[in-house]
């Protein structure tokens, strides 16, 4: 780990419409970790997520991308600047080819970093270079997080937000999804993932933050959240 703070929330609240979902939730990743953001269906994580994106905009407090604030930017404006978002619906084009999908995604990263192309992602997503020419919409829902996280990562970003990776997926995808997580942080990649599978998070995540009816409740790291048994019982149903 570097020490180093890439992305920062710092009291930031975010209303739908008149409704609150989020509250002075403050919470920080360094670079290289891999955070879990924990909490039952309905806690906050996906809006929290959409926040840091620029798709929920915080209604105040600040959102900081290295060094910079980026709360109120447009989504494009964010993901230019290092944020990759991999939503829970995934989202890929049906009707285009894998080999498509990857390409719309592709740009540079700060600074003109290029270390994501074509080449490095059919390296680490072998599966999807057998399938470059099938639509996307024909894929499995497991080749289809695949694809939505490589075409996100075609982005080259500084981090990465995974929301519900393992989401309605076979156990043999979930340990996929789990040993790619690990991969990439294995190569420096910073990642965040929200998540209701707490074993899930265990084999992957260095760090937890547990959010509950969008309050940020506890933050440390996975290992401590491994043995706090009242926490994990309180917020997670453990």
């Amino acid at each position: 780990m570097s020490g180093e703070t890439i992305l920062e929330a710092r009291d930031i609240d975010v209303f739908y419409g008149s409704s609150q979902i989020i509250f002075s939730a403050s919470f920080s990743i360094e670079k290289g970790q891999c955070m879990a953001l924990l909490g039952r269906n309905g806690a906050g994580k996906s809006t929290t997520f959409k926040a840091l994106a620029g798709l929920a905009p915080p209604h105040s407090g600040e959102i900081i991308l290295n060094g910079q604030p980026v709360q109120g930017m447009k989504p494009y404006k964010i993901s230019r600047m290092g944020v990759g978002y991999v939503p829970e619906d995934r989202q890929v084009f049906p009707e285009h080819s894998v080999l498509d999908n990857l390409i719309v995604g592709a740009k540079s990263g700060e600074a003109g970093a290029s270390y994501w192309t074509l080449d490095r992602i059919f390296e680490i997503f072998p599966l999807l270079e057998k399938l470059r020419n099938r639509a996307a919409g024909k894929l499995s829902g497991g080749e289809q997080q695949l694809l939505s996280i490589a075409r996100t990562l075609m982005g080259n970003p500084e981090v990465l937000l995974l929301d519900e990776p393992s989401e309605g997926l076979a156990p043999i995808i979930v340990a996929r999804i789990g040993d790619l997580i690990r991969q990439l942080q294995s190569m420096g990649s910073t990642i965040f993932l929200a998540e209701q599978n707490l074993y899930f998070c265990l084999s992957v995540a260095t760090h937890a933050t547990v959010i509950d009816n969008g309050h940020i409740v506890y933050c440390d790291t996975m290992a401590a959240l491994r043995d706090n048994e009242d926490i994990k019982k309180r917020y997670l149903a453990v």
